[in-house]
């Protein structure tokens, strides 16, 4: 879905975006033939460590095409035609935004239900496999809908041409535009300064921590179903990478997970408001445009309400800067070991499912109500101890009026605490963008060199754009200490005039 920008030539990689949930299967009837053909089994290494290999340069995957291949994708066009596609209003085609994209080949109008992909060709836990055996097992673990999505493509993958899905598997990118696929080296290098390093490092782990969980607990069981050779590290990066730029959530179907094919190659606009779901009218996956479109203009849909770096994680792009409404930056807040109250505040903040250190969203328009609440309890002197379990229910959203908490007496050491944090966040986004122009790549391969320079300019782009929301609230921040100042030097000065009048 998420065909990142032109810049990124077929010699990089991707992102990502949902966080593994425990699902139930998705119960939406998918029909597909139930046939064992013979495994075509890939070649690609399974030696050294989990680590090395999760961490190490991908492997290329023998499925899939390249990001922009046209051929790919009209092959997929027809196939999903002949098995059921209705006539669209759309065409895939090259496109400025993204790689490949939906074009408007009619004029749709504004409000209008487009698309229509029939639950026959979309892809959910509960599709029936190629090798029922497989399915049958995963089943019988309980696998959430996530991990058995990702075995099912990598299953139906390895297949090649004797898969029902082989068109769509196809058309998908070789190398998805995914965080996963950058290495430790480049998250520390290239994220340095942006609280998506340590998001990205996590999913990275969850990924890896899901694949061994799969090998020892079922794949090791069943070698003939699951052999290493297919279903190792590196096709498990690809099948997370796919999901997690594709994946979607159908809110008429109790939020089930499925991929979509077709819809899958509509591009995000941050302008967009609409999404994909599941038209019970129709009873296909459907959106209803939030615009009008002529013929010949890219057509687009929502990826959610989503930060800069957000996109970047689960996706691969970063939009221009100032163009995402939804834009923010994480920034972390701790308390201070120094503080005479430090161990009761940490208590109080756990008891609510917070620790000493946390991040809050901040945008240009400002933060939430919960980051004031933790900045009150960091600077809350011993004399306010009774009132530590109440702000640290504020911070977590926890509290039981879920209204505003104030504490006037401490709000411009609140304030004075919520600065510090933004410039000391703003220092290392200089730091990383001073040094950025002068950074050796060390590259002597021409293509390494482009995915090098690809993933500087990415996380410029974005160390930019965070840095600029830190920025507004710094200068906010700044104003409102300011004015608390004049407003504490007016009531003195009045209080001066009236103690010399008396006098």
């Amino acid at each position: 879905m998420a065909e990142a920008s032109r810049i990124f030539q077929t010699t990089l990689m991707p992102s990502l975006s949902q966080s593994l949930s425990l699902r139930k299967p998705c119960s939406l009837t998918i029909t597909q033939r139930k046939t064992s053909p013979t495994i075509i089994r890939c070649t690609i290494s399974t030696s050294g460590s989990d680590t090395a290999k999760a961490t190490a340069a991908p492997q290329p995957i023998p499925w899939g095409c390249e990001i922009d291949s046209l051929e790919n994708a009209s092959a997929l066009q027809k196939w999903l035609t002949d098995s059921g596609l209705p006539p669209q209003k759309m065409d895939l085609r090259k496109v400025d935004v993204g790689e490949r994209g939906l074009v408007a080949n009619n004029n749709i109008r504004k409000g209008e239900k487009i698309l229509f992909v029939p639950p026959s060709l979309v892809i959910s836990a509960n599709s029936e496999w190629s090798f029922p055996e497989a399915g049958e097992v995963l089943k019988r673990y309980d696998v959430p809908d996530w991990p058995l999505i990702a075995t099912y493509l990598i299953s139906e993958a390895s297949l090649m041409k004797s898969s029902r899905w082989s068109n769509y598997i196809s058309a998908l990118p070789r190398q998805p535009y995914s965080l996963l696929y950058w290495t430790r080296a480049e998250l520390d290098r290239y994220l340095e300064a942006s609280q998506i390093r340590e998001r990205a490092i996590e999913r990275i782990n969850n990924v890896t921590g899901t694949y061994i969980d799969l090998r020892d607990r079922i794949f090791s069981k069943h070698p003939n179903l699951f052999p290493e050779e297919v279903f190792n590290m590196e096709t498990f990066r690809w099948s997370f990478g796919i999901l997690f730029s594709r994946l979607v959530r159908l809110p008429s179907l109790d939020g089930r997970v499925a991929l979509v094919p077709w819809a899958d190659m509509l591009n995000h606009s941050c302008d967009v408001e609409t999404f994909l779901d599941y038209d019970k009218s129709t009873k296909g996956v459907v959106f209803t445009t939030d615009r009008p479109y002529q013929p010949g203009e890219q057509v687009f849909i929502s990826y959610g309400r989503k930060s800069n770096g957000e996109l970047l994680l689960s996706y691969g792009f970063v939009p221009r800067q100032g163009t995402n409404p939804r834009d923010s930056v994480e920034l972390p807040l701790s308390l201070k070991k120094s503080d005479k109250c430090y161990q009761e505040k940490l208590e109080a903040l756990k008891k609510n499912g917070l620790s000493a250190s946390q991040c809050f969203p901040l945008q240009v328009t400002g933060w939430p109500l919960e980051l004031m609440a933790y900045a009150y309890l960091a600077v809350s002197p011993p004399s306010m101890s009774g009132k530590f379990e109440e702000m640290a229910a504020a911070a977590s959203n926890k509290s039981s009026s879920n209204k505003e908490i104030r504490y006037p007496e401490l709000e411009e050491q609140a304030f004075q605490f919520i600065l510090d944090n933004c410039e000391s966040s703003i220092s290392k986004y200089t730091k990383f963008l001073q040094a950025s122009g002068s950074m050796d790549l060390d590259i002597t391969s021409p293509k390494q060199l482009n995915r090098k320079v690809f993933l500087k300019q990415l996380a410029v782009d974005l160390c930019n754009s965070e840095q600029r929301i830190l920025f507004r609230a710094q200068y906010i921040l700044r104003r409102k200490l300011r004015d608390m100042k004049k407003g504490e030097l007016k009531a003195l000065n009045l209080f001066d005039s009236v103690t010399k009048f008396f006098k």
